[in-house]
C-alpha cells in the first residue's frame, strides 16, 4: 500500500514540526558533543531515533522506515565504505613496503616545515582527489599521508576535513553542479559561474585560517608568502575555469597550480623557523605506528630522483586510475552505458553492465508518495565496477607488484585493513541510514520548507539548506539534488535569482562537508581514530558555522549591495 508525505505532522504547524523534524540531529549533536559517545554508537541510536520520528510523528509505515534505513545502509558501504577500505589499504601497503620513508623524505625535501606540509598536502593535493574522486577519497588519503608524516592524528584529520571545503563544490568532475542542473533546468554553466564567484574568497581564507589553527597568528604571519601564493593561486584557478571552462575541471586545475606556485615558491624561499608540534620539538613520537612515526627520520638520508618517484608511484597511478574512472565516457562503460565507436570502452562496457546492479528496495520502490504526487523511485545502488573504491583497489592490486609484495602479505594487509575499519564502517552505514530515512520521511523537506519560509531574509538562509543537506546526507551532490528545486521555486517567489539560490545551496554546502557523520567517521577511520567521532567533532563543529556564516552574508549581499559580482 502507498504512502503519501505529510510535511506539517504536528498540527498543522511548519514550525513545530520542523523542532520535531529536528530531533534526531539534535540528538546526534548532544550524543557527540555532549556525551561523547563512540561514533558507531551515536550513529546507530540516531538512525534508531530517526526511525521512531518518522513513524511516530509522520505517520510512515514501520517496514517503509527500516527499508529506508537499510537503503542508506548499503549505500554508505558501497560506495561510500569501500573508498575509505581501499584508501586505508593502499597506504598501509606503502608503509609496510618502506616505501612511505621515502615519501616523508621527498615532501620533508621541499620543507620541513609542518604548516607548510599541510598546504601542499592537505589543501592542495587533497583538493586535486577531490576533483578527481570526490566522496571521502581525499580525506582519507591526504590526512593518513598526514599522519605519516608525523602530524597527530586528531590534527591532519581536522585539517583535512577544513582544507576540503573549498574544493566540494565542483568534485568528482563537477557532478554537484552538473548533478542538479538536471532536475532545476538551470544551465550548468550559470550555476558554476556564481559558485566560482563565491568560493575563491573561501579558497584564499581557508589556506590562512589553517594554519592559524595548527600554529596561531604569529606564527602563521611567518609563513604568509606561502598562504597567500597558495591561496591565491588556487582561487584565481578556480575563477577562471569556473566562469569559462565550466564545472569539470576547476578542483584539478586549481589544485595542480597551486602545488606548482608553492613548490616553485619553496625553492627560492624559506621560513625563517620551522614549525613543529610540541610533541615533536620534546622527542615525543605523535603518529599511532611505529613507521608512520618515526618523524623525519628518512629526511637524514638523500634519495634519488628515481627512488623518490618509484616511492610515490602507488599515489600517482592512484591518481591516474581515478582520473579516468571520472571521465564521462569511460564513467559510462564502467556502469554499462556506453554507446560511443571506441573499441576499448565498448570491450569495457558488458563487463560494467554485469557489474551494475539496480534491484528495487522491498517494501519502499514506488510505494511513498512526494510532494508532486508522484510515487518515488527506491532502488540499491550497486555500480561495483565504476565505484572510486575500485579504482583505488586497482592501485593497489599495481602497488603490489611495484613495492614486491607478495600476495600472502597483501592479503594479510587487507584483512587487518578491514578489522581495523570495522567501527567506522558501521558508523557511515548507520549515519547514512539516518539520511535516508528523513529524506523519505519528509522530515528533510518539512526542515528545507521552514528555512524557505523567512521570506525576505532567504538570501541569507539559503546556504543553510546546502549546509543542511550535507550534513545528513555527507554529499553536496545528495544536497543540491535534496533541496535544489526548493531554492529555485522560492528564489523565484522572492524575486531573487533561482541560479543564485542553487548557487548558494552548493556553496553553503561545502561548509557542512566536514561536520557530515560520514566525513568524521571517514576521517577517523584514515587516521586509526576509529570511536573517536565526538573528539574530531568538536573540533570541526565552530570552524563550519563561522565559514557558512561567510557565505550566507555574501550570498545575501550579492542580491543587493554586491550584484554587481554576479555574471
Amino acid at each position: 500500500m502507498a504512502w503519501s508525505q505529510i510535511y506539517t505532522p504536528v498540527g498543522g504547524s511548519l514550525a513545530l514540526s520542523a523542532l520535531v523534524a529536528l530531533i534526531p540531529i539534535l540528538y546526534f549533536f548532544w550524543a557527540l558533543a555532549v556525551k561523547r559517545m563512540k561514533g558507531h554508537i551515536a550513529g546507530s541510536t540516531t538512525l534508531l531515533v530517526a526511525v521512531l520520528v518518522a513513524m511516530v510523528v509522520y505517520g510512515m509505515p514501520a517496514g517503509m522506515a527500516v527499508m529506508s534505513a537499510v537503503q542508506g545502509a548499503v549505500y554508505g558501504v558501497i560506495p561510500i565504505g569501500w573508498i575509505i577500505i581501499a584508501s586505508v589499504f593502499l597506504y598501509k601497503l606503502t608503509v609496510k613496503s618502506g616505501q612511505f620513508d621515502i615519501i616523508r623524505a621527498s615532501v620533508v625535501s621541499v620543507t620541513e616545515d609542518r604548516r607548510l606540509q599541510a598546504l601542499l598536502i592537505a589543501f592542495s593535493f587533497g583538493a586535486f582527489l577531490e576533483g578527481a574522486a570526490g566522496f571521502g577519497a581525499p580525506v582519507a588519503i591526504s590526512a593518513a599521508l598526514l599522519v605519516g608524516l608525523g602530524f597527530h592524528p586528531i590534527y591532519a584529520a581536522g585539517i583535512c576535513l577544513l582544507a576540503n571545503t573549498a574544493p566540494v563544490a565542483f568534485g568528482a568532475i563537477g557532478t554537484p553542479i552538473i548533478a542538479v542542473s538536471g532536475p532545476t533546468g538551470i544551465p550548468a554553466m550559470d550555476i558554476s559561474q556564481i559558485v566560482g564567484r563565491q568560493l575563491p574568497l573561501l579558497s584564499i581564507f581557508v589556506p590562512f585560517y589553517l594554519v592559524v589553527l595548527m600554529c596561531g597568528f604569529r606564527r602563521t604571519l611567518e609563513v604568509m608568502p606561502a598562504i597567500l601564493v597558495s591561496g591565491i593561486s588556487f582561487a584565481c584557478t578556480q575563477f577562471i575555469t569556473s566562469n569559462y571552462m565550466g564545472p569539470e575541471l576547476p578542483d584539478i586545475l586549481s589544485a595542480l597550480v597551486s602545488m606548482v606556485c608553492l613548490t616553485l615558491l619553496l625553492k627560492v624561499w624559506q621560513p625563517a623557523s620551522i614549525f613543529r608540534f610540541q610533541a615533536e620539538t620534546a622527542g615525543m613520537q605523535t603518529a599511532p605506528s611505529d613507521q608512520a612515526g618515526r618523524l623525519g627520520k628518512g629526511s637524514r638520508r638523500t634519495y634519488t630522483a628515481k627512488q623518490v618517484l618509484y616511492a610515490w608511484s602507488p599515489f600517482l597511478v592512484l591518481t591516474a586510475l581515478i582520473s579516468l574512472w571520472g571521465v564521462p565516457s569511460i564513467k559510462k562503460a564502467l556502469i554499462g552505458k556506453y554507446e560511443g565507436a571506441n573499441a576499448l570502452l565498448s570491450a569495457i562496457n558488458p563487463l560494467g553492465k554485469a557489474l551494475s546492479f539496480y534491484p528495487p528496495v522491498p517494501g519502499l520502490n514506488q510505494l511513498v508518495i512526494g510532494a508532486n504526487g508522484k510515487p518515488i523511485e527506491a532502488l540499491f545502488k550497486l555500480e561495483l565496477l565504476v565505484a572510486a573504491g575500485t579504482a583505488i583497489l586497482f592501485a593497489a592490486v599495481i602497488t603490489k607488484f611495484i613495492a614486491r609484495i607478495s600476495w600472502k602479505e597483501w592479503g594479510k594487509t587487507f584483512g587487518e585493513t578491514l578489522r581495523e575499519l570495522r567501527f567506522a564502517i558501521t558508523t557511515i552505514a548507520a549515519v547514512v541510514g539516518f539520511a535516508y530515512v528523513a529524506n523519505a520521511s519528509g522530515m528533510s523537506t518539512t526542515l528545507g520548507m521552514a528555512l524557505a519560509a523567512t521570506g525576505v531574509l532567504f538570501p541569507f538562509f539559503a546556504p543553510m539548506l546546502g549546509w543542511l543537506g550535507v550534513f545528513l546526507t555527507g554529499s553536496d551532490t545528495s544536497s543540491n539534488l535534496l533541496f535544489g528545486n526548493l531554492q529555485k521555486v522560492t528564489a523565484t517567489q522572492l524575486g531573487m535569482s533561482p541560479a543564485l539560490a542553487i548557487a548558494a545551496n552548493s556553496s553553503g554546502g561545502v561548509t557542512g562537508k566536514m561536520i557530515s557523520p560520514q566525513s568524521i567517521a571517514v576521517a577517523c577511520a584514515a587516521v586509526g581514530l576509529a570511536g573517536k567521532d565526538a573528539e574530531l567533532f568538536r573540533f570541526t563543529f565552530k570552524h563550519s558555522i563561522l565559514l557558512l556564516l561567510i557565505i550566507c552574508v555574501l550570498t545575501y549581499l550579492q542580491t543587493n549591495v554586491l550584484s554587481w559580482m554576479l555574471p
